[in-house]
């Protein structure tokens, strides 16, 4: 049985920051369970046990070798890919860059991960970060405008 295939899967992901506001995406390699060659704000699949938040910094250590802080919650997504008949609930959060180098350490899921400003983010965005970047964008003040 395959999470997002067989039933659906359950995934977590986040939004990190840097100290300059920066986003860090990263690039899904050959071997993704799906949208290959997208952009995405990083993540993975919660394990059975697993809490939500720690399945996000596990993610963080695994994939690219950072160690992040969780800020808060972004939101709860339907991920629905009909094309590669998959279903997945994302959760994704709000966090901050802590410490470390992103690289990725499993090339053949991810063949590149870097910082973009919010607005110069590589193309094409995967469709779960389309929405995650929508909702962000939509609680952020207009430059100049902050609190």
């Amino acid at each position: 049985m395959t999470p997002g295939r067989d039933f659906v899967g359950v995934g977590v992901g986040a939004i990190v920051l840097d100290d300059r506001g920066s986003l860090l995406l990263a690039r899904r390699g050959p071997a993704a369970r799906n949208e290959v060659g997208t952009w995405e704000f990083p993540g993975g699949m919660v394990d059975f046990g697993e809490r939500l938040a720690d399945a996000v910094r596990r993610e963080f250590r695994e994939e690219y070798g950072i160690e992040v802080a969780v800020t808060g919650l972004l939101g709860v997504f339907d991920h629905l890919l009909p094309a590669e008949h998959q279903h997945w609930i994302s959760v994704t959060y709000l966090a901050r860059h802590v410490s470390g180098v992103p690289r990725p350490l499993e090339p053949a899921k991810c063949t590149a991960v870097d910082w973009f400003p919010p607005t110069a983010l590589p193309a094409p965005l995967s469709a779960i970060t389309q929405q995650n970047l929508a909702t962000y964008l939509a609680g952020r003040p207009a430059p100049g405008r902050e609190g």
